[in-house]
Order: structure tokens, then sequence, then C-alpha cells
């Protein structure tokens, strides 16, 4: 409703605090986008803790890479509640930060192919290493 009325009586060009951007970029409320920033990421770290402690199983390789891929995914996309994810889709591809975000993620998914692609190859004998 506050845009509308900067709209119509012409002050729209007026500079904006970060919070009230925030607020105008979408419906939730700021303290309920904290709140689910503040659970996506705790859940993010839990999930990443969690992966690396299934690291010391003697079986755990694939919990390990499960687990902390999500726990990164989830860490990343906590900032979305803050704002929103298209400005930060948009954020993540800038130029000055294109090669970071395509190595971060190439890293998560080499990291499941590595997991589930070499163990299914080195169960069935067929890698020469």
């Amino acid at each position: 409703m506050e845009k509308l009325r900067r709209v119509l009586s012409g002050h729209e060009d007026e500079e904006q605090g970060l919070t009230a951007q925030v607020l105008d970029a979408s419906t939730l409320s700021f303290g309920t986008r904290v709140k689910w920033f503040a659970i996506c990421f705790a859940t993010g770290i839990f999930c990443s803790i969690l992966g690396t402690a299934f690291l010391w199983l003697p079986s755990g390789l694939k919990l390990f890479a499960v687990f902390y891929t999500i726990g990164n995914i989830s860490a990343l996309a906590s900032t979305c509640f803050l704002m929103g994810p298209v400005k930060q889709l948009k954020k993540m591809f800038e130029p000055t930060r294109l090669i970071a975000t395509i190595v971060m993620l190439l890293c998560l998914i080499c990291t499941l192919c590595a997991v589930f692609w070499v163990s299914d190859v080195n169960s069935n004998s067929f890698c020469p290493f």
C-alpha cells in the first residue's frame, strides 16, 4: 500500500532504506522472513555437521555426500528469505560472482556424482584404479 501511495503522489524516486526495500520485495513480514532465514540456515548447518559425522562411519560416504550437499543448499537458500529468490539469483550470477557461483555449484554436483557414480563403477570392477 505504501508503494502505491508513493507512486500516486509522485515520490517513487525517493531512496529507500534496506528494511523498506526488503519489505517491498515480498508479502512476508520482516519478522517472518528473519525467522525462516534462521530456521533454514540452522537446518543447513545441522545437516552439514551431521554429514561430517557420517563421514567417520565405516560406510557413511554416501550419507556424507547427501547430507553435506543438502546442508549447503539449505544454507544457500536461507538467504532467499531475506532478499527474495530472484534477487538472490541475480546477485549470484553477477559478473564479479559468476566464477565462484559456478565453482560452488559444480562442486556440489561433483560430490554427489563422485559418491554415487564412482562407487557403482568400483563395485562392478570397471574402474582401472
